[in-house]
């Protein structure tokens, strides 16, 4: 009987712990030195800690320890005032692809560059989860090709992109 219920037990723990999604592929490697600074937010999924904002960018900043300063800022769409947030990420293993970042320490989530051009121009980043994606840019706008390019990554790897939020950036 004992045997039975830690075998159910069991189980239930690793169901409970598994994933409906397939493995999140990322960048292979990512040159923090070249990701570092301001990128616009071009979409996102909706989340509270963004809800009806327009103008947010994320600025990445080393700091010591092999640390990753995050510090988004936003304008509130319906009073135009200005938010900021500040957090800590770091890289979870050598490809620096998959990060882990908080604003709300000893809380951290996932945050991993699914994929950055060459020149580091923009950015596409979500987290395995599914329940979070972006696409980011270092300009406010975004070419068209790049965007259609980035949406047929982001279906490919699992994610709806019917659910993007398009950010107001003015």
């Amino acid at each position: 009987m004992k045997k039975n219920i830690l075998l159910l037990a069991l189980l239930v723990f690793f169901v409970g712990c598994s994933t409906k999604h397939e493995y999140l592929s990322t960048k292979k490697s990512v040159d923090i030195n070249s990701y570092k600074g301001t990128w616009y937010e071009i979409a996102r999924f909706e989340h509270f800690f963004e809800k009806g904002c327009k103008n947010v960018t994320a600025r990445y900043n080393l700091i010591e320890d092999n640390k990753i300063e995050v510090i988004n800022k936003c304008t509130k769409i319906e009073d135009d005032k200005k938010k900021e947030a500040k957090g800590i990420a770091y890289a979870i293993d050598n490809t620096n692809s998959k990060l882990k970042v908080s604003f709300f320490r000893p809380f951290y989530g996932d945050y991993w560059i699914i994929d950055v051009d060459k020149d580091y121009k923009y950015a596409l980043v979500g987290s395995p989860s599914r329940e979070y994606l972006w696409i980011l840019s270092r300009d406010k706008k975004i070419d068209k090709k790049v965007k259609e390019e980035l949406l047929l990554k982001a279906r490919n790897s699992g994610f709806d992109t019917k659910k993007f939020i398009w950010t107001i950036q003015e």
